[in-house]
């Protein structure tokens, strides 16, 4: 299995990856999906009332982000509901994928995929690297980060330092698809010739 982590662009490096056979698992899509099921929303709207909520009812992952990232101690009530669900359905995930001819690997991408200690379950990490400046033009344009917000968020987070030294690969995604695109077929090629060596 493959574990991507840091928010510079990973998500068009999973996209690639995916473009060239290998199934992706997305935690961020996954916890989102967790939000809508019925005992989860019902816990988060209990512990925190309306101001999590969308006007019909359902979890407002913005409204949850607004109430966890400004208390650590919500942060980690979050996080023992949300992860060992998450945690069950990565397995069930994994073992369908590695049973399937047609997935040439496995790809987690994790946002705190070293946070919760996922990347030891991975044969190979990947650090997806990125100047501050270009990761804060993306975040502004995808989600409305100031660059406040993205301070923030990642002083809750491992040092990107540290995350960097933990990884087996470093991509810059600093310019274009079509220049990450090579970088992203080197780092597979390298990781599932070293996965046959190892067998």
């Amino acid at each position: 299995m493959i574990g991507l982590t840091v928010g510079a662009g990973k998500s068009s490096v999973a996209r690639i990856l995916q473009s060239l056979g290998a199934a992706v698992i997305e935690s961020d899509r996954h916890v989102y999906e967790e939000f809508g099921d019925p005992e989860v929303a019902a816990t988060l709207q209990g512990w925190w009332g309306e101001k999590v909520c969308h006007p019909d009812g359902t979890i407002d992952p913005q409204g949850v982000a607004s109430v966890v990232f400004d208390a650590p101690a919500e942060l980690a009530r979050l996080e023992c509901l949300v992860h060992p669900r998450l945690a069950r359905r990565r397995e069930r995930l994994v073992a369908e994928y590695m049973a399937d001819s047609a997935f040439r690997a496995v790809v987690l991408d994790s946002p705190k995929l070293i946070e919760v200690g996922s990347n030891n379950l991975c044969d190979a990490v990947v650090f997806v690297d990125a100047d501050r400046s270009i990761r804060l033009n993306r975040l502004a344009s995808s989600r409305g980060w100031t660059d406040e917000e993205l301070t923030r968020r990642e002083n809750l987070l491992t040092p990107l330092d540290t995350k960097k030294a933990i990884a087996d690969y470093v991509l810059r995604n600093h310019s274009s698809i079509a220049d990450l695109r090579p970088e992203v077929e080197r780092v597979l090629a390298s990781v599932l010739e070293a996965f046959s060596r190892s067998r």
